[in-house]
């Protein structure tokens, strides 16, 4: 399975960029899925005009970004609360290119505060029907973000591990039911 994560936040200095770090690393380790990031510092997307409707209709530029979009079979948004929702750049990101219909989404929120991001995940849970996509029901909220990954996207809080495993393995068994049946057969079991 292809599953790409989008890191939402456009600032240079990142702290949520962390955990898509350490969530690739952690599925690298744990499954033989296909991970990358896509991370929206990376990609000077312009506000929507048009929509990227197929790799061959993208502008030249984005044609790399497109190509792993429409491979992926799932995603795990990562975003930072702004003003009670998720970052503006992730949204524009997503604008960009068609309903992701029937994929899997795993909604990941974080703050430097108590709260984790909380308010952003019940934006994200709009978001994703408006996709076509189907989000995990168990999301990842992380309150005081830099206190529990490290730059390198290590986690330096060994009490939050249990949250992060049973993100992951509730997403990759809704990913993985949502499969098309040649891509299912050929699936992994989280352990």
């Amino acid at each position: 399975m292809q599953i790409e994560i989008i890191s939402g936040s456009p600032r240079k200095d990142s702290v949520t960029y962390r955990i898509a770090l350490h969530l690739q690393e952690h599925l690298r380790k744990h499954t033989d899925h296909m991970v990358g990031i896509i991370d929206v510092r990376e990609w000077k997307l312009p506000l929507l005009e048009t929509v990227f409707s197929s790799v061959d209709q993208t502008p030249e530029a984005y044609k790399p970004l497109a190509k792993r979009i429409f491979a992926a079979n799932a995603f795990i948004l990562v975003t930072p609360e702004y003003n009670g929702s998720y970052a503006p750049a992730l949204q524009n990101l997503l604008d960009h290119f068609p309903k992701q219909t029937r994929k899997a989404f795993g909604l990941v929120t974080a703050s430097v505060g108590a709260m984790g991001g909380m308010r952003a995940s019940q934006q994200l849970l709009l978001l994703v029907p408006g996709l076509f996509g189907i989000a995990s029901p168990h999301m990842l909220i992380v309150p005081q973000v830099d206190k529990k990954f490290d730059a390198a996207g290590q986690l330096t809080d060994p009490g939050f591990q249990g949250a992060t495993d049973n993100f992951v393995r509730e997403f990759l068994w809704l990913a993985g039911n949502l499969l098309p049946e040649t891509v299912a057969e050929k699936r992994t079991v989280y352990n």
